[in-house]
């Protein structure tokens, strides 16, 4: 395996530089807290957020370990999104496969062209790191972070791969980094996860360099408000018949909308760019059929692109 990448670690709590004792501990001074890497994984929850993101982590793995997520096999997670060699979710990496091209086409390989050295890449919501693994591939510094570091599906599975990235379990609105050092940050269908857009966007944009680019890459986007609620709850509802609880443990914003997106990019002072990918004709009909059958209008996922204006 390639060696590992290296980023500039800061305190999530207070954003200054770490000290590092060895090869697994950090201690923030001011803070008086220590971070260390267990599992190769480096460990960054503040000890007041443990409690409050506990009850989510217990509730996503249970679904995630219900639906038959995950594999113990490494074939399973370098074939990764082209092949679900289970096959239980092809679908799902159809198109997950579709927006990562897009991905690779709309924001990476600009990127490439334009810095012709390897990138430094935030990988946030990255489960079990394929997205990770595939930009290592390219011969970029890819730090992967979720909040889950299970083996099956979460940040454990790093060692099914055979090129390094960096597993960093942490929130992504408390990011674990010094400003300025990265060139991309990807939401890796995990944007609509956020208790607050603007933190996080904040928090990423913290993070990238002047000339670096943010991306929200596979949420739920909606032009009707309303629709995306009733999405919300439908799912809640799905989750309590099935498992007994809602899984909301977490006041996620959960979806977004065109008009949120706008305001955010205002606030922010930021340029978006969006692209929906093409997912075949059977995706592109959705919303026509929705509108003659009398449903909601369903969730279109684009590729979003924000640079600073």
């Amino acid at each position: 395996m390639d060696e590992e990448p290296r980023f500039t670690f800061a305190c999530p709590r207070c954003c200054s530089p770490l000290l590092d004792e060895d090869e697994t501990t950090y201690r923030c001074p001011g803070e008086r807290l220590r971070f260390v890497r267990t599992g190769g994984i480096w460990r960054f929850l503040l000890p007041e957020r443990r409690q409050a993101l506990g009850t989510f982590m217990r509730e996503y793995e249970t679904v995630r370990q219900a639906e038959g997520r995950g594999s113990d096999d490494p074939a399973y997670f370098r074939a990764l999104p082209f092949e679900d060699l289970t096959g239980r979710y092809a679908h799902d990496w159809r198109i997950r496969a579709v927006s990562f091209q897009a991905l690779l086409k709309r924001a990476v390989e600009p990127l490439e062209k334009a810095s012709r050295q390897p990138l430094r890449v935030l990988d946030l919501g990255a489960g079990n790191g394929w997205l990770s693994y595939r930009l290592a591939l390219r011969g970029h510094a890819v730090a992967a972070v979720d909040l889950m570091d299970n083996d099956f599906d979460g940040l454990g599975a790093h060692r099914h791969y055979d090129v390094a990235f960096l597993p960093v379990q942490a929130e992504f609105d408390r990011l674990p980094f010094l400003e300025n050092q990265a060139d991309l940050a990807v939401f890796n269908a995990s944007f609509h996860y956020a208790t607050d857009y603007e933190r996080a966007l904040r928090e990423a944009l913290r993070v990238l360099l002047p000339h670096g680019c943010l991306v929200i890459l596979d949420t739920p986007v909606y032009h009707n408000a309303a629709s995306g609620q009733a999405m919300v709850h439908e799912r809640e509802e799905a989750f309590r018949q099935r498992f007994g609880f809602p899984s909301n443990a977490l006041p996620s914003e959960n979806f977004l909308t065109y008009d949120r997106l706008a305001e955010l990019g205002a606030r922010l002072h930021l340029r978006w760019e969006t692209h929906e990918p093409w997912y075949g004709l059977r995706w592109a009909l959705r919303p026509w059929i929705a509108r003659l059958l009398g449903r909601r209008e369903p969730a279109r996922f684009l590729l979003i692109i924000g640079r600073r204006a």
